[in-house]
């Protein structure tokens, strides 16, 4: 799995109603109804290393507006918009970076249009990379990746935790919390036990987990 710059863009896309469990992690969708894409999409640029920095409460309403309409322009049906907190490491700066961010649900997009859409955010918000999460049944060979949520976790903790181990921080890049307080954590299939000793290192409970299976891209300039 590539990993995250501090510019980095995730985008995240349902295109079946299936998901799938892992064997100790609870089915608990977030999105009930005809919800087919989710977008969880940043416009900061800047590395932030204080949590308590003024521009972390900003509640993105300007952003989420501007999102909204690119979705619309592009053919595809915005849905709800959920504001996050997220802690995400930088390879190439050697350094984590606080940031906030917001979550766009998407009712209407093709895998086509989807890719086009994160290009076009990514462009428009000066990201360096975009990443797009495809829902697909566990036992798809296209499904790669997994999107993990858990109850319990503050931003900070998941701050010290990814500061604190190396492995983790490399090979999952970050994560994003929700104000309510919920974990999420897109990463490779194969770093699927690693995920899990990470909320374990967080306090969080794998049995309360969703694990949903899919296929992940980065979509960058290139």
């Amino acid at each position: 799995m590539a990993h995250r710059s501090v510019t980095t863009l995730v985008v995240c896309v349902l295109l079946s109603p299936l998901l799938a469990t892992g064997t100790a992690a609870a089915e608990a969708p977030r999105h009930p109804g005809p919800v087919r894409a989710q977008i969880f999409a940043t416009n900061n640029t800047a590395i932030i290393s204080d949590p308590g920095d003024p521009r972390l409460r900003t509640r993105l309403v300007r952003f989420e507006r501007g999102v909204r309409e690119i979705i619309r322009a592009n053919g595809a049906d915005p849905g709800s918009s959920t504001l996050l907190d997220g802690v995400f490491w930088s390879e190439s700066l050697g350094q984590t970076t606080y940031e906030r961010s917001r979550e766009f649900d998407l009712r209407r997009v093709s895998p086509a249009g989807l890719h086009h859409i994160a290009g076009v955010v990514r462009k428009t918000y000066h990201q360096e990379s975009v990443l797009t999460f495809e829902y697909l049944p566990k036992a798809s060979p296209r499904a790669g990746a997994v999107e993990i949520e858990v109850p319990g976790v503050d931003v900070r903790r998941l701050h010290d935790a990814l500061v604190a181990d190396p492995d983790a921080r490399a090979r999952l890049g970050g994560g994003s919390v929700t104000t309510a307080g919920r974990l999420i954590l897109v990463a490779a299939r194969s770093d699927l036990g690693l995920a899990r000793r990470l909320v374990s290192e967080l306090g969080g409970t794998w049995s309360s987990a969703a694990v949903r299976y899919g296929a992940e891209e980065f979509v960058g300039s290139s």
